[in-house]
């Protein structure tokens, strides 16, 4: 059974950063494509941000980048999000999710497998 577990969320202030971790377990994802999605209070989920399993491609949303950075430890089979300069906008529950292909998309109905999500609070 394939698990992806997010932790690492938390309240920050303005400017803070904030590592979150997804830890995957059923299959390996080394070869797959993962992202971060977000859901704020009252919205739909959308992209955070997306790598490849099998190039160094990395895609951002315009409103994270410069500021976040995705990356994967493909021995720890765990995928990460760097959060820097966090924004009182920035606050939702952020998702892990993994997909069979190798390729990153930003509609989450392409995505086959999701963690159960971790809050990030960020204060003004």
């Amino acid at each position: 059974q394939v698990q992806l577990v997010e932790s690492g969320g938390g309240l920050v202030q303005a400017g803070g950063s904030l590592r979150l971790s997804c830890a995957a377990s059923g299959r390996t994802f080394s070869t797959a494509a993962m992202a971060w999605f977000r859901q704020a209070p009252g919205k739909g989920r959308e992209f955070v941000a997306g790598l490849r399993g099998s190039g160094p491609n990395t895609y951002y949303a315009d409103s994270v980048k410069g500021r976040f950075t995705i990356f994967r430890n493909n021995a720890e089979n765990t995928l990460y999000l760097q959060m820097n300069m966090l924004k009182p906008d920035d606050t939702a529950v952020y998702y892990c999710a993994a997909r069979e292909r190798d390729w990153v998309a930003t509609s989450m109905s392409l995505y086959d497998y999701w963690g159960q999500g971790t809050q990030v609070t960020v204060s003004s």
